[in-house]
């Protein structure tokens, strides 16, 4: 079953054509794809096994930071980091509880070097190329070097045909979700003001693209 969304999603306007679940073929095409471009990509069927997918990756001892990704969130990551039965340093609790600013602020560019980054993409394209953005780039900052590990997980909704068509979900499928959902959260306006496009992962074995069969996040 797909996640209850929030209210917001039905505040935003966006392209639902960007957002619908592939054919199975595509979901095998875009795997290939991402593999021949250097990730490592596993498939599951549901939030609880893309849960236990990353509590097998991870090992003891490991720092973990995440950047906000809405399908952490959804498939119980991001509880299961900060009050789970595991044996990884959490980097969120730790940032989060530096009461100075600037302190706060030098842990969480710190934090982009942890063992294992997680986090989230706007779109994936079939031909094996991941597409994100941010407004401070507390998330994608990770993905191209810093991390020592990066885990990317996401639902198959966000696979679209082509590089072109992952840029234009970012800006009509991300963006207006991420935008709503910053006024609620935050009261202010998101922007796209950092992006990624991740084509290739040179070092082998070091960014995992985690697949759900299912919407999720955005």
């Amino acid at each position: 079953m797909s996640q209850q969304k929030p209210d917001y999603v039905d505040e935003a306007d966006i392209d639902e054509s960007l957002d619908e679940l592939p054919a199975e073929a595509d979901v095998e095409e875009t795997v290939a794809n991402l593999e021949a471009n250097g990730f490592d990509v596993v498939v599951v069927d549901t939030a609880e096994d893309a849960l236990a997918e990353l509590q097998s990756l991870i090992p003891a001892g490991a720092s973990v930071m995440n950047g906000h990704s809405t399908t952490l969130e959804e498939i119980g990551f991001v509880e299961y980091l900060s009050e789970g039965d595991h044996e990884w340093e959490s980097l969120p609790d730790e940032i989060w509880s530096i009461d100075d600013d600037a302190e706060r602020l030098a842990a969480r560019r710190e934090s982009q070097t942890a063992d294992y980054f997680l986090g989230g993409v706007n779109a994936i394209a079939k031909t094996g190329e991941l597409v994100a953005a941010d407004r401070s780039g507390s998330r994608i900052g990770a993905y191209p070097f810093a991390a020592g590990n990066v885990v990317i997980v996401s639902g198959v909704n966000k696979i679209v045909p082509t590089l072109s068509d992952a840029l234009d979900r970012l800006e009509t499928v991300a963006y207006p979700l991420e935008n709503e959902r910053a006024k609620e959260a935050y009261g202010v306006e998101s922007a796209i003001a950092k992006q990624l496009i991740f084509r290739q992962e040179l070092e082998e074995g070091r960014t995992t693209v985690v697949l759900v069969r299912d919407r999720f996040g955005y």
